[in-house]
């Protein structure tokens, strides 16, 4: 059995367990040893971190050739249309390469936990929200995407890596299950199957319910 977290990052946590400048990291979290990131999450970035002992796993999870989707929930500077997810799923050139969404749409303002601190906003300038999925993970690619079509990314939230969802984990809170890898190389991320949960840490700093 292998040890998989489902961590809720919080703004502003760095996400690896040392920093030498200071920042907050995982180690301020997460009391569970020998797990390592499964992927990545920006800094400036919230929502859910994969973490894993196993090594199989975690590149079956993090590495672009498995395609796993990835849900984001994206704050934009300005009103995001249909339009705009429509230039999203056909493609917009980056600096490294074309960038596609595999799935978008304008969404209500999900029920989140408030952004510490929060978000600058203009007075004369509304904001919106968007869902994209993703199957990449090209360094700020979401924020690159949306400012391609005119709608700087303000806040960052990351819901749901594969069928693995924030679903009852709150902020700077973890879940632990347990996976089950088969013996041989997985061809598919869906041979990953959670098998039970066994432990959350409680982060006594917010109780405000995802």
């Amino acid at each position: 059995m292998s040890k998989l977290v489902l961590f809720n990052k919080p703004f502003n946590v760095l996400s690896q367990f040392t920093d030498d400048n200071g920042r907050q990291t995982l180690a301020d979290y997460i009391d569970i040893k020998a797990v390592y990131a499964a992927g990545r999450l920006d800094y400036d970035s919230e929502g859910l971190l994969l973490l894993t002992d196993d090594g199989q796993l975690q590149a079956q999870i993090s590495s672009p050739k498995f395609k796993l989707n990835k849900t984001y929930w994206v704050q934009v500077e300005g009103q995001a249309t249909d339009a705009d997810c429509e230039k999203l799923l056909n493609g917009v050139e980056l600096k490294d390469g074309m960038a596609k969404a595999i799935a978008c749409r304008p969404i209500d303002e999900p029920a989140l936990w408030p952004r510490v601190p929060p978000i600058r906003q203009r007075q004369t300038v509304s904001d919106s929200w968007m869902e994209i999925v993703i199957n990449e993970g090209r360094n700020r690619q979401l924020r690159r995407m949306t400012a391609a079509v005119g709608l700087p990314t303000l806040r960052l939230v990351r819901a749901a890596i594969g069928n693995w969802t924030l679903h009852n984990i709150e902020l700077g809170e973890y879940r632990l299950e347990t996976v089950h890898m088969p013996a041989t190389k997985p061809s598919s991320s869906k041979n990953a199957k959670p098998r039970a949960k066994t432990k959350r840490k409680q982060n006594t700093s917010s109780r405000r319910r995802f």
